[in-house]
């Protein structure tokens, strides 16, 4: 198939450092070529990949965010850069959110959307009520429950290369906590879990500019504490050490977290995972196989307490089985040639529905 990836241009494709949506749509990208399709990837300059690159601005814009005072303007351009070339393509898979949702409406490309966010804002549901015929995918099916009649073709779980990461053994005799410092990912539970056990916690996590004030007001004293470590950012070729010789992994969260990529980084690692319970943790944890599901401290205490005896080449093994790269993209294989025989078959849905407007 001839197929397009739109991604957001914050990051670039794979990401430096962190970026969860950017890193997807690698992954995807890779495993759809590797796969024999004709892949043409939407993105910021400073992406690196095997599928044909449209660059649509020359370096991702938070690495940038010095020089770019707005980020919209360049994924405008970008939109306008795919209307241009869309008679090159079977299918455009867009994750840019509900951005393009004017442009596919008017102009009847076949498209679906995955959608990597939360979604039970209530300035959503207007939104979503007027483009009620836009094909959406969701990551976890948790995530829909804020928009359970919106137009879902399909649910795809995030996956990752079989072997980017390798499996560990533990034997740093930490716990970890990876990703972003915000009030819902609760690193402070984490601080917390590791105090109640004695136990080194080593924090790999960014500060986006946003929660940089509640950074400094309740997490930055927290790093004071004995046997924790902030370690900052890191890249993919670091994560197989840092998670692979975790004890465990900590995802306190309290959110509706849509799914959790780290959750599956670690399963790769054969590392247990504590996870509070929120959001899609139950879809993609499985209880005492690739983890242990909480929910409160005193139950993630006594979880760590049992990891000890945990299982990691049966956690690599869910990995393998549920969530690697080339399952994402046979998933997704599926749900673009439905869209394009659904569009064969009917080729002036969305005019019409326009028309009845």
């Amino acid at each position: 198939m001839r197929i397009a990836q739109v991604a957001p241009l914050y990051e670039s494709v794979p990401p430096k450092l962190y970026g969860g949506t950017e890193r997807v749509v690698s992954y995807l990208t890779e495993a759809l070529v590797e796969h024999g399709h004709d892949v043409t990837l939407f993105a910021s300059g400073d992406s690196e990949t095997s599928a044909r690159l449209v660059p649509c601005c020359a370096q991702s814009l938070r690495l940038n965010n010095h020089k770019c005072t707005d980020q919209l303007a360049h994924h405008f351009v970008m939109l306008e850069e795919v209307l241009e070339r869309a008679d090159q393509f079977d299918i455009i898979h867009f994750h840019v959110d509900y951005m393009h949702f004017p442009l596919s409406k008017l102009s009847g490309l076949v498209h679906v959307t995955t959608l990597h966010g939360r979604l039970d804002s209530p300035d959503l549901v207007p939104l979503y009520r007027k483009y009620k015929n836009m094909p959406l995918i969701s990551i976890s099916l948790n995530q829909r429950k804020p928009l359970s009649w919106a137009n879902w073709v399909g649910n795809v779980y995030h996956g990752l290369p079989e072997d980017l990461l390798p499996l560990g053994d533990g034997s740093g005799h930490y716990l970890a906590f990876l990703g972003r410092i915000s009030p819902e990912k609760r690193v402070d539970r984490a601080i917390e879990i590791a105090k109640k056990l004695n136990m080194p916690l080593k924090i790999a996590a960014k500060v986006d500019r946003a929660d940089h004030s509640y950074y400094e007001r309740e997490i930055k004293h927290l790093l004071n504490t004995p046997n924790v470590e902030f370690v900052g950012e890191i890249n993919d070729q670091q994560k197989g050490e840092f998670l692979g010789n975790a004890y465990a992994y900590l995802f306190p969260i309290d959110w509706p977290e849509p799914f959790g990529l780290t959750m599956i980084e670690a399963m790769a690692c054969g590392t247990p995972t504590i996870a509070f319970g929120c959001g899609s943790v139950p879809e993609v944890i499985a209880n005492g196989v690739s983890g242990f599901i909480v929910d409160t401290l005193d139950e993630a205490v006594n979880a760590v307490q049992q990891a000890a005896s945990f299982d990691r080449a049966a956690c690599r093994a869910e990995f393998m089985n549920r969530f690697s790269a080339p399952k994402m993209a046979q998933q997704y294989v599926k749900l673009y040639e439905t869209s394009v025989t659904a569009k064969s078959a009917d080729p002036d849905t969305e005019i019409d529905s326009l028309l009845t407007l």
